[in-house]
């Protein structure tokens, strides 16, 4: 049995490189998992889940392999439609605007990159998404 606390480090590594570049943006442990906040507003947490982790979110994949999760926040509508469009998104249960994504060997870190931003974005006060440059202009600094 995998812990939900063990989220592979370089998976991590690569949810910190965009979420620690947000303005006062922090992370922190969850109940399960890391997650990263705005103020005391959480934008973004991962965990692992697997069989015996049912609860925790049992959408996410097969109950027969352990995989990590990430669950942020997306304008409705898109949230929505990233859903529709099947895996690797799916519905956690709670908030319409609440996102939840399989991370796994096809990820678009790219596509991970924006919906951290936006989850960001939905949460922070505007005097700090003003200083969020898009997601392009960043990946080259």
């Amino acid at each position: 049995m995998s812990s939900p606390a063990d989220v592979a480090p370089e998976l991590l590594d690569r949810l910190r490189l965009v979420c620690l570049r947000l303005p006062e943006a922090y992370e922190e442990p969850a109940w399960v998992g890391v997650r990263w906040r705005i103020r005391k507003r959480t934008f973004a947490h991962v965990l692992t889940v697997d069989a015996d982790h049912q609860a925790a979110r049992h959408r996410a994949a097969p109950p027969d392999q352990p995989v990590a999760v990430l669950i942020l926040r997306a304008p409705v509508v898109e949230a929505h439609a990233l859903v529709a469009g099947g895996p690797p998104f799916y519905r956690p249960g709670w908030g319409d605007d609440v996102l939840g994504m399989v991370l796994d060997e096809d990820t678009d870190w790219g596509e991970v990159a924006e919906l951290l931003t936006e989850s960001y974005c939905l949460l922070a006060p505007r005097k700090l998404t003003d200083r969020v440059a898009p997601v392009a202009d960043r990946a080259g600094s």
